[in-house]
């Protein structure tokens, strides 16, 4: 079968479509073929900033370094990042657009797809291959309606489909078997194959049951893929919010309902010295050596769920015995005096307190900035790269004594005592001497540093490694038309 264009859909949320479209980049790309990723539709409050300056979620991002790409908005032209629990922020072609509540976007989606399939046309033009990742589930009966995320997408551009399951969740073969039975005529036959994900355990036991999966629907299993441990990888969405203590060093991060990017933390959950502890809601704050503020898509909403569990006295009283705090994007928004609203940027117009722990105040604007940026730590000799999403700027004393200078421009702000630090830059631990800065400026005297970079290519490696036999059977099937 040509793999011109293919679909990866699954039969849950974190099957493994975005893991599995990576490696075959990866794979592919290690061949010398020209191959791009591609999601019609994603939702997720992890975002990337794109060489052409918009935003697209992170996974795509993810996959484009697996192709060995820089970031391009044709890659994810929708973009949807919720701000409650029934409205998002629209995003296409890397620019938001307007926010929408469900029903509302329901009957937008086919302006949505014709974004879609604009984006999905350059690039065919330009790459010899598209692997595109479908959203969810195509099972969700309810959504079939002009649907543009899964098989509505592969309907209209004609594309073979392959549908992966998660075997470690259980019920992998009701999985399949459900979704195949909730699919149209067309659907089901341009569904090629699927693979099983995460196994672990011994495969004779399996057998049996892949046979009687093939017989009962008249396709292949193409794979079944191990179980791999310890990578490191950008999540699209889901907060992992357990670990393992490592470290000596404590941080502790509250994970309010809207947190965005909170990818910003992946390399202190893998740094030797640090315990890492993600805090959700009702959960006990432990005691901290650092305590970050995350960014977040609602902070107005988020600030308010922060005080109501406790976090404003924990904070004082963290402060008050000399711990750091660092606030990131609209976690540096909160911890200063007031958080305005007036256009109604994040919900109903008003004014908000802040925590009062840097003399700034804050103003939702209209317009999301959105930029890579480099410059170097203003407390410390020490490179930082980083980006900016965010909408609002924030003024105040505090800013003369700023974190950051990025190209001439001082950036973020720090308090008199020099106990709290707020920025507007995500990824700013991705480098490893910003990351070693702020740890030493928190309280940690390591020399260890961690390369995120080195560790998410040795990920995507031992991720395409294992998938190389899922290639080869793809190659050996027949034209699903034939």
């Amino acid at each position: 079968m040509k793999l011109d264009t293919l679909m990866v859909q699954g039969t849950t949320s974190d099957a493994g479509k975005t893991t599995l479209v990576a490696a075959l980049c990866r794979l592919l790309a290690q061949e010398g073929i020209k191959v791009v990723p591609f999601k019609p539709q994603n939702m997720a409050l992890n975002s990337a900033v794109t060489a052409d300056g918009g935003e697209i979620g992170r996974a795509q991002a993810l996959q484009a370094v697996a192709a060995g790409l820089q970031p391009h908005t044709d890659m994810n032209p929708i973009l949807l990042k919720p701000s409650s629990d029934t409205g998002a922020q629209v995003i296409i072609h890397g620019k938001a657009r307007s926010d929408m509540n469900a029903r509302d976007y329901h009957a937008y989606k086919p302006v949505a797809m014709q974004a879609v399939l604009e984006s999905y046309q350059r690039l065919k033009t330009q790459y010899e291959s598209v692997l595109v990742e479908g959203a969810g589930s195509p099972a969700e009966v309810n959504l079939r309606a002009r649907d543009i995320a899964n098989m509505g997408f592969a309907e209209a551009v004609d594309c073979p489909v392959i549908l992966v399951a998660d075997i470690d969740r259980g019920g992998v073969f009701a999985h399949i078997i459900g979704t195949l039975a909730c699919l149209s005529e067309s659907e089901r036959k341009r569904t090629v194959g699927f693979v099983i994900n995460r196994f672990r355990g011994d495969i004779s036991l399996l057998e049996p049951g892949l046979k009687w999966l093939e017989e009962q629907t008249g396709k292949p299993v193409l794979a079944v893929l191990p179980y791999l441990h310890g990578l490191f990888l950008d999540a699209e969405d889901a907060v992992e919010t357990t670990q393992a203590a490592r470290g000596a060093f404590r941080v502790v991060v509250p994970v309010p309902p809207r947190i965005s990017n909170h990818t910003d933390f992946d390399a202190l959950r893998a740094h030797p010295d640090v315990d890492l502890q993600l805090v959700g809601p009702g959960q006990p704050i432990p005691p901290a050596d650092l305590i970050i503020l995350p960014g977040s898509k609602n902070t107005r909403g988020d600030l308010d769920w922060l005080i109501a569990n406790g976090w404003r006295e924990a904070l004082l009283r963290h402060a008050r015995y000399g711990g750091k705090i660092i606030g990131i994007c609209g976690g540096y928004q909160m911890l200063g005096m007031t958080v305005a609203d007036p256009h109604g940027v994040e919900g109903a117009p008003g004014v908000s307190q802040g925590l009062g722990l840097l003399d700034i105040a804050t103003e939702l604007t209209r317009e999301k900035r959105l930029e890579q940026v480099s410059g170097t730590c203003a407390f410390a000799d020490a490179d930082v790269n980083g980006y900016e999403i965010h909408m609002g700027t924030s003024e105040g004393a505090a800013r003369s004594n700023p974190a950051f200078m990025i190209d001439g421009r001082a950036e973020g702000a720090r308090s008199g005592d020099d106990h709290v630090l707020g920025t507007y830059l995500h990824g700013l631990f991705d480098t490893p001497s910003a990351c070693s800065a702020l740890l030493r400026w928190a309280g940690l005297d390591s020399d260890v540093t961690v390369d995120t970079a080195q560790l998410r290519e040795a990920s995507l490696q031992r991720l395409a490694d294992a998938v190389r036999p899922l290639l080869a059977a793809l190659r050996a099937l027949p034209d699903y038309r034939a």
